[in-house]
């Protein structure tokens, strides 16, 4: 396909390109929007290495749930519901005592139903076959701290407590073995 496609096509039509495999579209979903949802994150968290693991998580989630993603909504601002939530956890997790309630409210998405059509449980389970793929690919302990922390959903605090190892060497690993990750699927779309 010819970079001018990917310029010219609306975020539903990217959207349909990633489902059918392409993930050269999902690159151009990320430039669209990285670098507002990194300004959002600079203005709530301030630091720079929080706001690139929370932007990284962020899209992992956006890439390996688009099946879920509902069409009455815009992409933005499911993407923004997505990172929001991304933020609210990461705020949980600091055991910080920040309400909902008290992040401004950008917006009043309601988070698309989380019970798949047929069809999207089809395109779900090709998706999980390149994430498997993606996967398989990594170094068993990079596959290992990714499982935990995107397929288990520990914290970084259970995952350092099942290893043993201290948190601050579970967090460097996790942002290696993101950063691994992206490398592939960037890979996989040449």
């Amino acid at each position: 396909m010819a970079i001018e496609d990917y310029i010219v096509a609306d975020d539903a039509q990217l959207v349909d390109w990633v489902l059918a495999g392409d993930n050269s579209a999902f690159e151009y979903l990320f430039n669209r929007y990285a670098e507002s949802i990194r300004r959002l994150y600079l203005q709530r968290v301030g630091n720079v290495s929080d706001v690139d693991d929370l932007l990284q998580e962020t899209f992992i989630k956006v890439f390996i749930n688009l099946t879920r993603y509902d069409r009455t909504y815009t992409f933005g601002q499911w993407l923004y519901t997505i990172a929001r939530n991304t933020f609210i956890d990461f705020v949980r997790k600091r055991h910080e005592d920040l309400s909902i309630d008290a992040l401004p409210p950008h917006s009043t998405v309601t988070p698309a139903s989380t019970v798949p059509t047929p069809e999207e449980s089809v395109i779900s389970l090709q998706q999980r076959v390149r994430i498997e793929h993606h996967l398989d690919r990594m170094t068993p302990r990079y596959r290992e701290l990714i499982e935990f922390r995107y397929f288990r959903e520990f914290s970084y605090e259970e995952i350092a407590e099942k290893l043993s190892l201290p948190l601050g060497t579970v967090k460097t690993q996790i942002h290696r073995a993101r950063e691994q990750l992206c490398r592939f699927i960037i890979e996989d779309k040449m």
